[in-house]
């Protein structure tokens, strides 16, 4: 049995640096790299969704600072996502990160990966790191060099194996996105080919289905309670139940007096990025909604998947960015989504589901897994970075 040594992150960390103050264009081109920031690391992933483009011949990108496959990356600023980590798996264009997050390359004495799976498990105390007043919170850099001790085998090829063993669970949730990505593009593809056949007079959504908002108001956050969902928590399937405020059983119960959701009910933001569309494939609800509306699809199941694809189509998109209002930052009122024109289907709805239950069906199923695999993931990384389990003794 391979024998476990304890040091500091510090101490099995080659590098460690701020990213750089950016210099941006619009353009991309030879001559500029991508910049990640804050917004691109969630749950353990990076996305280029959020990312932007920094002008090199402007300001010069220290070749240290260019994001290399095993880097680890922690948001070192702001409330409530200062301390998230994530690992770079792979580097597939020239990329950097601005001020607000933290580089950490591993030593030669740790896997890469099991590097990386090693600071994910301290992501709670990392997160508690961060000092400064509210808004202006920052992570400790020395601290975080200090006090996070990383516990690993000193065979590097158990190092490999435990990492591989985390990283195959990542994969299959990975693939599993893909196919979902895949499955939601073909049910749109049906959607906007079969609503050509609709005909009749539209009428407005609210007149179809019951529309309504989440609260208004900010209810004290909570060390323990329920969560509190607002637009940047909506997944397309699903929604973040980890990174939202919690709040009370009494300011629960308040909110949900007026906007329970249920299970296939349909989710979509009101503020900041208006229309991000989420079905409901959870059968405990157990969060409230903020700045969200609900369409409630729970009570026609015969039309939920219909007006799921539909506020999902480009014409809808479309409509909705017509009536947003905000220069600062954008939002859409519960009002305006109430008189979204919809032409309501006859028989011809029978057909429809037919063809897109299994496919919305397949999708949730992934969804649930994935959730499934996630909660494994967490409860195992722990275990296995203390050597308390024995890698050999597990099977996905």
């Amino acid at each position: 049995m391979a024998k476990w040594l304890e040091k500091t992150l510090g101490e099995v960390t080659a590098f460690i640096a701020k990213g750089i103050p950016p210099k941006y264009t619009e353009k991309e081109s030879e001559k500029t790299i991508r910049v990640l920031n804050q917004k691109c690391n969630r749950n353990f992933e990076i996305s280029y969704n959020e990312s932007r483009i920094h002008d090199c011949e402007k300001k010069k990108v220290p070749v240290d600072k260019i994001l290399r496959a095993g880097d680890v990356l922690i948001n070192s600023t702001g409330t409530g996502t200062a301390g998230r980590v994530a690992q770079m798996v792979e580097v597939t264009v020239p990329t950097t990160i601005d001020g607000h997050m933290i580089l950490i390359r591993p030593s030669e004495e740790l896997d890469p990966i099991y590097y990386g799976y090693a600071v994910k498990s301290f992501q709670s105390q990392i997160e508690g790191l961060a000092e400064g007043s509210t808004g202006q919170t920052e992570i400790n850099r020395r601290r975080l060099q200090d006090e996070v001790i990383i516990r690993y085998p000193s065979d590097k090829l158990v190092q490999k194996n435990i990492g591989r063993f985390l990283a195959n669970i990542d994969e299959k949730i990975k693939t599993n996105k893909e196919i979902n990505r895949n499955l939601s593009e073909q049910a749109s593809a049906y959607y906007e080919n079969w609503k050509m056949s609709l005909i009749g007079e539209a009428v407005e959504l609210s007149k179809v289905i019951d529309v309504r908002d989440g609260t208004h108001a900010s209810p004290k956050p909570q060390d323990e309670g329920y969560p509190l969902v607002t637009s940047k928590h909506l997944f397309e399937y699903d929604v973040d139940l980890e990174s939202p405020n919690k709040i009370s059983q009494d300011d629960y119960d308040k909110t949900n007096e007026r906007s329970k959701v249920e299970y296939h009910d349909v989710l979509m933001s009101m503020i900041g990025t208006v229309g991000v569309v989420s079905f409901i494939s959870r059968q405990e609800i157990n969060f409230a909604i903020k700045n969200v509306a609900l369409f409630r699809t729970s009570q026609r199941e015969e039309l939920a998947y219909y007006v799921l694809l539909f506020l999902k189509s480009k014409d809808t998109k479309q409509y909705i960015k017509s009536c947003m209002a905000g220069s600062t930052q954008q939002y859409i009122s519960l009002t305006e989504l109430r008189k979204i024109p919809i032409i309501v289907p006859g028989e011809e709805i029978k057909e429809f589901n037919l063809v897109i239950k299994p496919i919305i069906d397949m999708i949730c199923a992934n969804v649930i897994e994935n959730r499934r695999l996630s909660e494994l993931r967490d409860t195992l990384l722990p275990k296995l970075m203390s050597g308390e389990l024995d890698v050999s003794d597990l099977d996905i």
